[in-house]
């Protein structure tokens, strides 16, 4: 609990200095980079919160992996986790950024599972369908399971629509077992 305020303080004064230089979308750019980068590679994980290595060598690491993709903004969150000894809570700041910069710019995210990868065209008409419902920008997260078979789950903050086949057919399920439902020949 003490990390996740930890980074939240620092989620937003670096929010506030990209605001200050109108540079908060590209920060949050390198923020979700840092995050995806971060969670896809266990090893890199490690490297970041191991108490055995040197902080130079993981300022090493992380120059190497990002210093030609990212703002100077992100370069100099870099080298403050480096004096503070925090380092290995980047994951943790860069996703607390991306949160309070969604909610500082009205956006919200919003999930659609479904059994393939949606297409662009319906990607927009999913967006528009939200911002009509909420009013509210979103940005769409697709998850593509295919044990739902078919349709979609959309999830919005706290609100879900379930239109999954696998979500029908358990209904018709109950249906049938609270019904004992024995079919006329």
């Amino acid at each position: 609990m003490k990390d996740a305020r930890t980074a939240l303080r620092y989620a937003k004064a670096i929010l506030n200095l990209a605001k200050d230089s109108k540079d908060e979308s590209a920060v949050n750019k390198d923020m979700q980079l840092i995050a995806s980068t971060i969670s896809e590679n266990n090893e890199l994980d490690v490297v970041l919160k191991s108490p055995v290595i040197k902080s130079a060598d993981k300022m090493n690491v992380l120059n190497a992996m990002f210093s030609n993709k990212i703002s100077n903004i992100t370069l100099g969150l870099f080298n403050l986790l480096q004096e503070n000894k925090r380092i290995s809570m980047l994951e943790l700041i860069a996703k607390q950024y991306s949160i309070i910069y969604d909610h500082d710019k009205h956006t919200q995210v919003a999930k659609v599972t479904t059994a393939v990868p949606i297409t662009k065209d319906i990607e927009e008409k999913v967006l528009a369908k939200i911002v009509a419902l909420t009013g509210n920008k979103a940005n769409l997260e697709n998850v593509v399971n295919p044990d739902i078979l078919g349709g979609f789950i959309l999830r919005v903050g706290d609100v879900q629509y379930d239109a999954s086949i696998s979500n029908h057919l358990n209904e018709l399920k109950k249906n049938f077992d609270n019904n004992d439902y024995i079919p006329k020949i």
